[in-house]
């Protein structure tokens, strides 16, 4: 072997790979008038180390067209019947095999956003010869096209080589493949482990995720998180978070995720969904926080953009925050998070109809995910097509269930007709049924109860939630409500109480001005909440933040990394 080879190997395992690529450019030109130089299997070699450098340099279109290159060098050699460069290339065949390269080339195109080419380039592999990381590969493809038998299948040949590879179950559980055959298809391999109380809880759990039962989940892992070996598990804890958020208990899914990122406050899985629970819980202090920490990441991901976008909407950056929730879309097109914070962005800025394309694409790729469906009302209500609006909330109550927030939204579009108003009356007072603290269901309920002038029943509703869950809104709507049975000092009161919770609200100043003008002709203000004003509740989605401070004009998607630093400079500079 050429001493020209030697120094090129040792340059790669010593992970020099801009000296391997400068001395391996050298040295393929000399072979290439001097095939003394560098043997015809020391030059395939060359390739695949050339290419793999380039790779590891992050220049992947370079990597891909030498890995192809070395393709064509290894089936040249092979088609030399006897010849000593085809027998040293069997010899290194663990090294150089070309289900390895065609992996690597998958890898590249990938990393170059060609999904359909890297599909092409893993199935020419012979099914005989594909490795648990090729079927994995292709599992994760062939269920993202939709192609779901093609899935399954490869999914349990990677649980079969190896069965503790448990994103490979649960994309099966993902798939709709019962728990119980998943378990057995692991418990076939005869693991020597020993316990599988906590495998089986953690299968179990997944399966109940993948039904949309929620509450049936989060106890199964409450108990993994009870037991001593699994406490504190980062994984875990965001899992937990996850599904009391998509049950829309906030209050619950923030607590899991603020221990999960106690736990790995470096890591990025997750982080979208707590920047998403903080802006809906109204924590944009702690919200705004998170900037200089994404800042300050070396890893780009979906989820550290996302959770950026947030935090520039919390602080009403509107056209940042567009740009860098675009950007989250771009690397991961397929993240819901993202597509959701975008459809809520455009709304604010009143681009109705890019908002629907946004929560239509949602809709399709999570069709039970209730942010999707509100997003949908929202465009629609602001685009005043209350009939679009009224069928979706329809929609949505027969595809999620009877769930107070679901039976909330459906009211808020019924009772804005006053010939449906009383059925939405019914459905807010069942909403209040199952969930007597859901905030927005009481304030819907206390306007109606305006409405029909029953002045008395929409104060007793306020005030038995003021005690336990104060906010600014509630005691607001009480202030106006004793102001319009003029009692002065009661409603001052509240307006003091909602001042100090939130000194700058519109509602609240103006129904002291009224009082201060002319206590005797006092007017009622609407408590409807507008799409995107829902001011100050905790449980709500949408609120009227902060003052618009972003004066600055749209930003293109090509200026992204100038807008992180951007960021990076504010947060320090605060």
């Amino acid at each position: 072997m050429s001493g020209f080879f030697d120094q090129i190997q040792h340059l790669y395992d010593q992970a020099l790979y801009s000296n391997v690529i400068s001395l391996a450019n050298l040295v393929l030109s000399l072979s290439d008038h001097n095939n003394e130089i560098l043997p015809a299997c020391t030059k395939f070699l060359v390739y695949v180390y050339c290419a793999d450098s380039h790779f590891y340099l992050g220049k992947f279109k370079r990597a891909e067209s030498l890995y192809k290159k070395s393709l064509q060098v290894r089936k040249c050699l092979l088609k030399s019947k006897g010849s000593s460069a085809k027998l040293n290339l069997e010899g290194r065949k663990e090294i150089v095999s070309d289900v390895d390269i065609k992996y690597q080339i998958y890898a590249c195109l990938m990393k170059l956003k060609n999904h359909q080419e890297a599909l092409q380039i893993l199935q020419s592999i012979p099914g005989k010869l594909r490795t648990a990381k090729v079927n994995m590969a292709l599992a994760r493809m062939f269920q993202e096209q939709g192609m779901e038998r093609s899935a399954i299948a490869t999914y349990k040949e990677v649980l079969r080589e190896c069965p503790l590879a448990l994103e490979a179950a649960e994309g099966l559980l993902a798939l709709g493949v019962k728990g119980i055959e998943v378990n057995s298809i692991i418990m076939s391999c005869n693991l020597n482990l020993t316990s599988f109380e906590w495998l089986n809880a953690w299968i179990k759990a997944h399966a109940h995720i993948n039904n949309r039962e929620y509450n049936h989940a989060v106890t199964t892992l409450r108990s993994l998180d009870s037991i001593n070996c699994l406490r504190d598990n980062y994984n875990l804890l965001v899992i937990m978070g996850k599904c009391y958020y998509y049950s829309g208990d906030y209050k619950n899914a923030l607590m899991c995720l603020r221990r999960a990122r106690a736990v790995e406050p470096d890591s990025t899985k997750g982080l979208d969904t707590y920047a998403a629970v903080l802006h809906r819980t109204h924590h944009t202090v702690e919200l705004e926080k998170l900037i200089p920490l994404i800042s300050t990441m070396s890893e780009r991901s979906a989820e550290a953009y996302t959770a950026l976008a947030y935090a520039l909407f919390a602080l009403r950056k509107l056209n940042r925050a567009n740009t860098i929730a675009n950007q989250a879309i771009i690397i991961c097109p397929r993240n819901v998070e993202a597509i959701i914070l975008r459809g809520n962005i455009l709304i604010e800025q009143k681009k109705y109809s890019d908002a629907l394309n946004h929560f239509r694409q949602a809709m399709q790729l999570k069709p039970y995910r209730y942010e999707a469906h509100k997003g949908l009302v929202d465009c629609f209500v602001g685009m005043h097509r209350l009939r679009e609006a009224s069928n979706i909330a329809s929609g949505a109550h027969k595809q999620l269930g009877s769930t107070s927030r679901v039976l909330t939204l459906y009211a808020s579009v019924l009772m804005r007709d006053p010939v449906t108003v009383g059925k939405a009356k019914n459905l807010l007072e069942k909403a209040l049924s199952q969930e007597d603290t859901y905030l927005p269901a009481v304030y819907y309920l206390a306007e109606i109860y305006e409405q029909e002038m029953n002045l008395e029943a929409a104060i007793e509703l306020l005030e038995k939630q003021v005690d336990t869950q104060p906010t600014c809104k509630l005691h607001q709507m009480l202030g106006d409500l004793w102001a319009r049975l003029h009692n002065a000092e009661k409603a001052l009161d509240h307006y003091a109480i909602a001042l100090n919770i939130n000194p700058s609200d519109r509602r609240v100043l103006e129904g002291m001005h009224r009082l201060e003008g002319n206590s005797n002709t006092i007017e009622s203000s609407s408590y409807y909440m507008t799409v995107g004003e829902e001011h100050t509740d905790p449980s709500y989605e949408v609120g009227e933040g902060l003052p618009d401070t972003d004066n600055d004009d749209a930003v293109d998607e090509s200026e992204t990394e100038a807008v992180w630093s951007d960021m990076d400079l504010e947060a320090s500079g605060q």
